[in-house]
C-alpha cells in the first residue's frame, strides 16, 4: 500500500463499537462514527480543523432504509458500516484531492481494500469494497491503522460519536466533550 504524504488535504477518522460484541445477533447494538478533518498532521493531538462529523448506528434490517448488508451488530460491522458512511461523503463532498482513512480496526482497512476475504457479512463487505473502487477512482485514497484507546485525539472523538450511536444518544458537542469521555 502506497503511503501518502502528511498532511493529506482531508483525513478520515472512523470508529465503530458494539455493545458487549460477545455471542452478538441482529438485535445487538452497534454504531458507528466518522470524523472528517482537514490539514491533520497524523500525530494524534488534534491538529486541522474538524470540516464535519456524523455517526448512527448498525441497520441489520433488509426492511429498513439505512441497511446495507449488515447481519449482526458487532464492532467489524459498525467499523465496515463507518467506513461505507466515510465513503460516501467522499462522493458527494466532491474534489480529487487526495484522501487518507484512519482507523482503528486493520479488520475494516483490509476487508475494504480486498486485501481480505469476509467470512461473514459479505453482502456489507462487498458494498463497502464497491465504494471504495468508486470513490478510489476519483481520487487518490488510503488507509492506516491507528491504535485504539491511545489518546489520538480525533481517533478517540470518532469512537464518541460510534458509543453515543450505538446507545441512540446525541453526542456532546465539541466544545464541551474530552479525549476519553464517553
Amino acid at each position: 500500500m502506497k503511503r501518502l504524504p502528511e498532511p493529506t488535504r482531508l483525513t478520515l477518522y472512523v470508529d465503530g463499537s458494539c455493545d458487549g460484541n460477545q455471542n452478538v445477533n441482529a438485535s445487538t447494538r452497534a454504531g458507528w462514527g466518522v470524523v472528517v478533518v482537514e490539514g491533520d498532521s497524523g500525530l494524534g493531538r488534534g491538529s486541522g480543523e474538524i470540516i464535519t462529523e456524523f455517526s448512527g448506528p448498525v441497520s441489520t434490517s433488509p426492511s429498513e432504509d439505512d441497511f446495507i448488508g449488515a447481519e449482526v451488530g458487532s464492532n467489524n460491522t459498525a467499523e465496515l458500516s463507518g467506513l461505507f458512511a466515510g465513503l460516501r461523503w467522499l462522493l458527494t463532498e466532491g474534489g480529487q484531492d487526495a484522501v487518507r482513512i484512519r482507523v482503528d480496526s486493520q479488520y475494516a482497512g483490509n476487508i475494504a481494500t480486498g486485501a481480505w476475504r469476509a467470512k461473514a457479512n459479505r453482502e456489507l463487505a462487498a458494498r463497502v469494497q464497491s465504494v471504495w473502487s468508486e470513490v478510489a477512482t476519483q481520487r487518490e485514497l488510503t488507509w492506516d491503522h491507528v491504535r485504539a484507546h491511545r489518546g489520538h485525539r480525533w481517533n478517540e472523538r470518532a469512537d464518541h460519536l460510534a458509543k453515543r450511536a450505538m446507545r441512540r444518544e446525541r453526542p456532546l458537542p465539541l466544545t464541551f466533550w474530552k479525549p476519553g469521555q464517553d
